[in-house]
């Protein structure tokens, strides 16, 4: 390639995700690379300092550069994998051990299971399989994935389409409990469904096909709403927020390890993805030893690190509103502690009314979930202080996580009120 056509080239590459492909004169193409920045990456190739891989010590074949625009650098990932497939470019598999590379799989169960092989344990595991029948439990192999980390992967793949890795029929997994399994361990998703709204969303996306599987889904949410499904559509319209999100995604280079800080946040969104959820209950027996506690989730689950324990000190008699306030404003007098993005309490109105009077005379705004257990805790009543109607979907979407939270805030200020009880002393980790 001439260098002034080389210059043109690389100058008129734009700077967002995607893949790039190497072409020789015949042409033949050669090689395939993704690239969170195009321009970035397929610059490298003729300046700065070399890393010694084939394509590089050959780059002299190069006589022509194309280019495919992703929205992010998931999809180019995505991309990359099915044109290697297909070409298969002498420069991707050369020094490569593609039996090392990255597969997912989705198998022929009732309940489809999603994970990953490596080919070799692919082709093993097919090799001995004893029935025909048995070698043909996987319905779908997307793939290979060379360089990616197979772990970060599933688990945005996993939030994105929310597929189940647990069994049928058991007790609902800490995934379900967070609001990242859409249910199979407890038996309220059939496999038909599960099919359709899980697995075929999964399959068109892994197969290059987003904006059919947003046109689908989109027709979806409408049909949904009309004949007044509104759960459903409520799930459907968060995976479409989700899909049109994705370019929010940064794949770091090297390690291919995506950074999800920011993956559904968006201006009309009343919280991040990775909101900080403080957790709050009282604990007393009549009027003594009085305890109250605080623990912090994110949607990962429990941050153990900064739960905190609280003695009431200036509450007389027994009240747990009051109680409450007091652990509300000790907890704001510490300002290297990170507000949260949501407080919730274990109660109803009232305890939501006190909370906001205490966070508003502190100069604090930040939404409150109260969450009334009802007789043996067999009910669930939802309070917000916010009638937003994207706060509303995001405690709809996320309300078994809230509820483990609130649980968790529960069994923690009981298990110190017993220890105070029989220890009849402060503990160390008390405020």
């Amino acid at each position: 390639m001439e260098g002034t056509e080389l210059i043109h080239i690389l100058q008129k590459l734009p700077d967002v995700p995607g893949i790039y492909l190497f072409f020789t004169s015949e042409p033949e193409l050669i090689y395939v690379g993704k690239a969170t920045s195009l321009r970035n990456r397929v610059g490298s190739y003729f300046k700065g300092q070399r890393n010694f891989r084939p394509i590089e010590e050959m780059i002299h074949e190069v006589k022509d550069i194309k280019w495919k625009e992703t929205d992010s650098a998931l999809e180019a990932i995505i991309w990359e994998s099915i044109y290697i497939k297909k070409f298969q470019p002498k420069y991707n598999v050369i020094g490569k051990d593609n039996k090392s590379w990255n597969y997912i799989v989705i198998t022929n169960d009732v309940y489809p299971r999603v994970f990953l092989m490596r080919q070799h344990e692919y082709d093993h595991y097919v090799r001995n399989a004893k029935t025909a029948k048995d070698a043909k439990i996987f319905a779908h192999t997307f793939g290979p994935y060379p360089g990616l980390n197979g772990r970060a992967a599933m688990k945005l793949l996993r939030r994105l389409f929310r597929f189940s890795s647990c069994e049928p029929g058991t007790r609902a997994c800490l995934y379900y409990q967070m609001g990242q399994c859409i249910g199979i361990c407890t038996g309220t998703i059939s496999p038909e469904e599960y099919k359709r709204i899980v697995i075929r969303p999964l399959v068109l996306f892994l197969q290059g096909k987003k904006q059919q599987l947003i046109t689908s889904l989109e027709k979806q949410m409408e049909r949904l709403a009309k004949t007044e499904n509104f759960e459903e559509a409520a799930f459907v319209r968060e995976q479409l927020k989700s899909l049109y999100r994705i370019q929010d995604m940064a794949l770091i280079n090297k390690s291919f390890v995506w950074n999800t800080a920011d993956e559904f946040s968006s201006p009309t969104e009343p919280m991040r993805k990775n909101v900080r959820i403080e957790g709050y209950d009282i604990s007393n027996l009549g009027a003594s030893e009085k305890v109250g506690s605080m623990v912090v989730f994110n949607e990962d689950g429990p941050v153990k690190t900064d739960y905190r324990k609280f003695i009431i000190r200036t509450v007389p008699g027994q009240s747990d509103v009051d109680s409450l306030a007091e652990v509300i404003t000790r907890r704001l007098r510490h300002p290297e502690w990170p507000l949260p993005g949501v407080f919730l309490v274990d109660g109803g109105r009232p305890q939501i009314n006190r909370v906001l009077h205490v966070l508003q005379g502190n100069g604090v705004t930040v939404p409150v979930v109260g969450i009334a257990k009802g007789p043996e805790r067999k009910r669930n009543d939802f309070f917000l202080n916010n009638v937003d109607q994207e706060w509303k979907r995001w405690i709809v979407l996320h309300k078994r996580l809230l509820i483990s939270v609130r649980d968790e805030a529960h069994r923690f200020a009981i298990a110190f009120h017993r220890e105070r009880r029989g220890k009849a002393l402060f503990g160390r980790s008390a405020m």
